[in-house]
């Protein structure tokens, strides 16, 4: 607690510092005296005025309230008596409410007026001592803003209890939810002989995850390293813990779930796979890293969250890249003696025709360029093929491969 105590600001002379140290002794002495009275009476009417306010009771059979209560008094008044420097608060039992309010998922609010209302009951006690102790009216008014100055402190140790519950509690949910999250995916699956879904099941219930129907794991790219996880909603199962963030997403078509997840991730980088039985979670993950490996390569955007089931191409396509590369290197080799602009202009004039199996117009308005300029590299084209590009086996090959080099970026968009 940071705070002047009773004394005044610069240039100030506190009322309270001029009294003789007799009578702030006489004061304090019979303040102190009441203090166990006073104490009762201020949990009384806090008991009152706020009845469901849970009373424990310590090893010595105490109300752990009422001992918190006498405490502050005390070191109110033993502050008093000093007569310098801040109040020093040993007030642990603070700190306890603040983590009682936290493990019990209540606010602070209820708790901060319940203080308040403490401290004018007291200051009122105080005062009364105060004229009767003849103290003048200049030092009572410095005592009023200790008071709530003190209290300033006390509040102060509740929120750190309170804090430290909250983040003891958050990190015993991350905890949790990576546990479900193996279990999600069959790691560490002790029975194998249970199903996945049961084994899960008493993990998802420990921190009251309802297990869906289908999901959809997704793979998560940390924008910094010192990142705060993104707000994804309750529903939707975070692993932070992982070196890549996982996303489980429960029942993926849910109207606005993936709107959702798209405004709590911008900015990141992520994909997620497709939407599959949750016994198959580890099969939609394969798909996500699949992904994610592309998007690291350049070969799909980052910078935003994309699903697999969006670009099927590229990842049925480009993922076995040497056997792409074997058939390519087979299937274009009659371009292999051409130079690079014009090996580039008749693939890229080959996979038009091949995606529209069109006439030059078709073909030319799809590449951009003038029907006369498509006739001509057709007629090349089939000089360097011949009858190969009428099989429809080789065909096939030959799209694939094309559309292949063009998902790399080695041939054109159609139109560019």
């Amino acid at each position: 607690m940071d705070t002047q105590g009773l004394r005044a600001p610069a240039g100030d002379r506190s009322a309270w510092a001029d009294l003789p140290h007799r009578q702030v002794r006489e004061f304090a002495d019979r303040a102190m005296a009441e203090v166990p009275a006073l104490a009762q009476e201020i949990l009384d009417t806090i008991c009152r005025e706020h009845p469901r306010m849970p009373l424990l009771v310590d090893d010595s059979g105490e109300l752990v309230a009422l001992v918190g209560i006498r405490r502050a008094l005390e070191e109110f008044l033993q502050h008093l008596v000093r007569g310098s420097g801040s109040p020093q608060l040993h007030l642990e039992v603070f700190q306890d409410f603040g983590r009682g309010e936290g493990q019990q998922g209540r606010t602070l609010d209820s708790l901060q007026a319940v203080y308040r209302l403490g401290v004018r009951l007291a200051w009122r006690r105080l005062a009364e001592i105060g004229h009767e102790a003849r103290i003048p009216p200049p030092a009572m008014y410095d005592l009023a803003e200790a008071g709530f100055a003190f209290l300033d402190g006390l509040v102060d140790q509740t929120v750190r209890g309170y804090a430290e519950a909250a983040a003891r509690q958050a990190g015993e949910r991350l905890r949790l939810q990576r546990k479900l999250t193996q279990a999600l995916l069959g790691e560490r699956r002790p029975d194998r002989s249970r199903p996945l879904e049961e084994h899960a099941a008493a993990h998802a219930a420990r921190i009251g995850w309802t297990l869906p129907q289908r999901v959809a794991v997704g793979v998560l790219l940390r924008p910094a390293r010192d990142c705060v996880a993104p707000a994804v909603g309750a529903e939707v199962l975070l692993d932070m813990e992982s070196e890549r963030p996982l996303l489980f997403v429960p029942d993926p078509a849910v109207p606005g779930r993936c709107e959702q997840l798209h405004r709590a991730l911008r900015g990141w980088t992520g994909a997620i796979g497709p939407a599959v039985p949750l016994g198959d979670a580890a099969a939609s993950l394969r798909w996500a890293t699949e992904a994610m490996g592309l998007i690291e390569r350049g070969l799909l955007p980052s910078g935003e969250l994309l699903h697999c089931t969006e670009h099927i191409d590229a990842l049925v396509l480009l993922p076995p890249e040497e056997l792409i590369e074997a058939l390519a290197d087979r299937c274009l080799a009659p371009l292999a003696d051409r130079g690079p602009t014009q090996r580039r202009r008749l693939a890229e004039t080959l996979l038009a025709w091949l995606e529209t199996r069109g006439g030059a117009p078709e073909v030319a308005a799809r590449l951009g360029v003038h029907p006369q300029t498509v006739r001509y590299r057709m007629r090349q084209i089939k000089e360097l093929w011949g009858d190969e590009v009428e099989d429809p086996d080789r065909r096939f090959e030959l799209e694939l491969v094309l559309r292949a080099q063009r998902l790399q970026g080695r041939l054109s968009l159609p139109g560019r």
